[in-house]
């Protein structure tokens, strides 16, 4: 099980990756004493996304964090009208699945379903 992913992001970029995270379901909680400086950290269901506030983020050009999120229209929908750019992606294993332009050059895929684990 992966517990979070840590991503880096400017201070205004954490704002609007807060936006994003909430539309597909995760919460904000309060991360450790010693970290809450520099970091925003985001929950759901026990899966967690942790931003890492730095003056030059970097983000993967391939690399991605990927959510499941059913059903899946009712989110890219929302995160349409919060003016996130969506692109559709070829389907795997018969699920449908989105790109998301994340905030500093970040990539965000959605997933209607999860692979088949068999």
């Amino acid at each position: 099980m992966l517990h979070h992913v840590t991503l880096e992001t400017t201070a205004t970029g954490a704002d609007r990756f807060a936006v994003l995270l909430g539309a597909i379901g995760f919460a904000e909680v309060a991360p450790p004493a010693a970290l809450s400086g520099g970091y925003r950290w985001f929950d759901r269901d026990g899966t967690q996304v942790h931003l890492a506030i730095v003056a030059g983020p970097v983000a993967p050009p391939v690399g991605h964090a990927a959510f499941v999120a059913a059903p899946l229209d009712p989110v890219v929908d929302r995160l349409a009208e919060l003016g996130f750019q969506v692109g559709e992606r070829r389907r795997h294993w018969g699920a449908r699945r989105v790109s998301i332009a994340a905030p500093d050059g970040h990539r965000v895929e959605l997933m209607e379903a999860p692979p088949d684990a068999g």
